[in-house]
């Protein structure tokens, strides 16, 4: 008949004793902390050396340490997709009119603050509606000595580059001729992801 080991209970965490560092071992973890190149900016306080008790059986109860608030930074959102430019082939079935324009919208004679609400609320029902191509209209600008020319021609392409549009738009170019030229934009709406 085999015999069992006699068991050996557990003692609980307050009552088990950590073995301290010698002095050469202290020395060694000295020597090889100052030669690591810390991950922090900021240092950790220093621990006092710890005293290694001779006899007692029983550890002093820990006390509790001061729970500073930790701060979370918040999952950061994953960045638009950079805009990507239509295809050559796209393209040329946009101006031919073999693809098909989904929707138009016209920003002549607004403002530009009424004009960015309006192209993104419209390309956000695109996006939503599943359309692929989408004409704005910006128009070519007034012609004169006092107004600025083009302001929503410039504006435009540089609107649909920020993230809030990124979001809503794979890629955009000039539109042909036939549609308007260089005072419209064929726009490709980002299919959504449900």
């Amino acid at each position: 008949m085999k015999r069992r080991p006699p068991e050996i209970p557990d003692l609980p965490a307050g009552l088990r004793r950590r073995r301290g560092l010698s002095d050469e071992e202290r020395r060694l973890w000295e020597s090889v902390a100052k030669q690591v190149k810390p991950l922090r900016k900021s240092p950790r306080l220093a621990r006092p050396h710890a005293v290694e008790a001779e006899s007692p059986a029983v550890a002093p109860a820990a006390s509790p340490r001061p729970s500073s608030p930790v701060k979370i930074s918040p999952p950061q959102k994953p960045q638009a997709p950079p805009l990507a430019p239509i295809g050559r082939r796209e393209r040329a079935k946009l101006s031919r009119g073999k693809q098909e324009i989904d929707a138009r919208i016209d920003l002549h004679g607004m403002t530009q603050t009424r004009a960015h609400r309006a192209l993104l609320g419209f390309l956000q029902h695109a996006h939503h509606e599943g359309f692929t191509f989408v004409l704005v209209i910006t128009g070519k600008g007034k012609i004169g000595v006092e107004s600025e020319r083009g302001v929503l021609r410039r504006q435009v392409p540089q609107w649909l580059a920020l993230p809030e549009f990124r979001a809503l738009v794979v890629g955009f170019e000039e539109a042909h001729i036939g549609h308007g030229g260089e005072g419209a934009l064929y726009v490709r709406v980002r299919r959504a992801r449900y």
